[in-house]
């Protein structure tokens, strides 16, 4: 149902030995969503998408997709489900070409059979900028070429919600802003939810209409971008007094 939450997440937690990477975390992911999570090294932002994206189980708290309870899911379940995922650091098969490792992803990812698959993939790089590449071998791409493979892979599997770890990361200004113009158009013409962590924060207001910041593995505000950035609490955790 429209406005009903996609994705639920209620007091997670996770701990590693002493250290409370996640300290009950909730978060509700609507359709359409576009979100932005920043915060300082170390405050749970990457351990919460691996919780989300089923890589990694949480120590306590629930999951639900769809009304279903993922907290135990794996990633594999997930994705055919429809949580898509997006590594900071792309790591393609290199052996493979961009249209295999694209087709990879529509079929172990997505439940695609052969044509569908096949169909998939040849919109999604197209969709990317890759479908002048779609032969060439991943190993010979670039940084930008091998982000952009990266996100064609998540979207090979047909994903509702779309999580984005610090893709922009290395890119030049201009690079950068080729992915904010996919990125939202993925959003806007497709309706694909996003929760992106980013560090580019100029960058990652282009796209997103809610701000979440996070602190000691606790969400500390969550807003409108521009109210979540004037946030006291926000400024000493992780913009500094200089912010003002």
């Amino acid at each position: 149902m429209a406005g009903e939450p996609l994705l639920i997440a209620v007091g997670v937690r996770k701990r590693f030995g002493a250290l409370a990477a996640l300290d009950g975390v909730d978060l509700e992911i609507g359709p359409g969503d576009a979100i932005g999570i920043v915060g300082p090294n170390g405050a749970g932002k990457t351990t919460l998408l691996n919780v989300l994206a089923g890589t990694m189980e949480p120590s306590g708290g629930r999951i639900a997709f769809n009304g279903a309870d993922v907290t135990r899911a794996g990633p594999a379940r997930r994705a055919r489900l429809g949580i898509g995922r997006a590594h900071q650091i792309p790591r393609p098969f290199g052996g493979m070409t961009v249209f295999e490792n694209c087709f990879v992803g529509a079929s172990t990812g997505g439940g695609l059979r052969r044509r569908a698959a096949y169909e998939r993939c040849l919109e999604v790089l197209e969709r990317c900028g890759l479908g002048d590449l779609a032969d060439r071998r991943a190993e010979t791409l670039g940084l930008l070429a091998r982000k952009r493979l990266e996100l064609a892979r998540a979207l090979a599997t047909g994903p509702v919600v779309l999580l984005l770890d610090e893709i922009g990361a290395g890119l030049t200004d201009a690079e950068a802003a080729e992915l904010v113009t996919m990125i939202n158009a993925l959003h806007e013409q497709d309706g694909i939810a996003i929760v992106w962590i980013e560090h580019i924060v100029h960058v990652l207001v282009q796209v997103v209409t809610r701000l979440i910041c996070m602190d000691a593995g606790r969400v500390i505000a969550d807003g409108e971008p521009s109210a979540v950035m004037s946030d006291a609490r926000v400024v000493d955790a992780y913009l500094g007094t200089a912010a003002t």
